[in-house]
């Protein structure tokens, strides 16, 4: 039968991607560490990771056994500090993965409550507006906007979401306002895409009609970034009109800092999600970060 160490350099090989700094933080060494993760796939009788000179991937039956593991950590982590303390709180390291914007904005603040609450989780953020895999990755969820089209992934709704265009008024101050979204060929666009194109549609339809057929618009956009904390910041200097999600500019089209443009026309609605792997063995500490994920959004007026 596996041991828990054994359980344990697998998992923290996955989270860290590398077997030797999974090593150093568990205590063994490169070789230690290869010959006991040698030792847990033939007590299995499978390849759990794929290894190459640059990276390791788990293979389906890693991945699977990735999930389970996980959860059996955590249980453990659990009753030890039960015996321990007498209490049941939550044990270990939560690791999420968020947008940049919506993780520097929301996700860490909620993060940073969670950890006060509960002092025997560590809590590791990634920010990425790339779309990471969670298995791979080691997370124990990600927070998106969309949701996932993996079908592996639980979904779970935070919030409604609808994409607007913005932007400073110093960048309108001797423009005239686009009208429709034809407009928008007249004026300085920026544009986030992760391949740095400089092209993007957005796509459009009357609110007073939402059943109508939607509009597309090709962008081409003067200022491009793969970030959108980037885009965001060319547009509060002026730069032109950005097309942001909701949760990411309230803020300033609250304080006048941008305005919106072209209000009576909506956007693609792409709501707030929150994705993990297994609803059946989700370890305490993701699941109750989860539930205050869903509160604290619950709690703020709807965009």
């Amino acid at each position: 039968m596996p041991e828990l160490a054994d359980m344990r350099l697998f998992v923290q090989t996955v989270a860290t991607g590398s077997l030797s700094a999974a090593g150093r933080e568990l205590g063994f060494s490169p070789a230690v560490g290869s010959k006991r993760l040698a030792r847990l796939e033939a007590a299995l009788g499978t390849r759990l990771l794929q290894r190459s000179s640059r990276r390791l991937s788990l293979t389906d039956e890693g991945a699977i056994y990735f999930e389970r593991c996980q959860a059996i950590l955590a249980d453990v982590e659990e009753a030890e500090a039960a015996i321990g303390r007498g209490s049941l709180g939550p044990r270990g390291v939560l690791r999420v993965s968020s947008p940049v914007a919506l993780g520097r904005r929301w996700i860490g603040p909620v993060m940073a409550r969670f950890a006060l609450d509960n002092p025997g989780v560590s809590v590791h953020l990634s920010l990425s507006d790339s779309v990471v895999d969670l298995i791979e990755g080691g997370f124990d969820c990600a927070v998106r906007i969309g949701g996932a089209e993996d079908s592996r992934l639980v979904v779970r709704t935070l919030a409604p979401n609808r994409r607007v265009v913005c932007s400073a008024p110093a960048y309108l101050a001797d423009r005239e306002p686009p009208r429709t979204p034809a407009d928008l060929s007249t004026h300085d666009c920026i544009v986030m895409t992760h391949n740095l194109s400089g092209n993007a549609d957005w796509r459009f339809r009357p609110v007073s009609s939402p059943a109508s057929a939607w509009t597309t618009v090709r962008i081409r956009g003067r200022m491009v970034a793969d970030n959108g904390e980037q885009a965001h910041d060319w547009a509060l200097a002026g730069l032109g009109l950005v097309r942001r999600s909701i949760w990411d500019v309230m803020t300033e089209l609250g304080d006048g800092r941008l305005v919106e443009v072209l209000p009576e026309w909506t956007g693609e609605s792409s709501p707030i999600q929150v994705v993990y792997t297994s609803r059946r063995f989700l370890p305490t500490r993701t699941r109750q970060f989860i539930d205050l994920l869903v509160s604290q959004f619950a709690s703020q007026p709807e965009p």
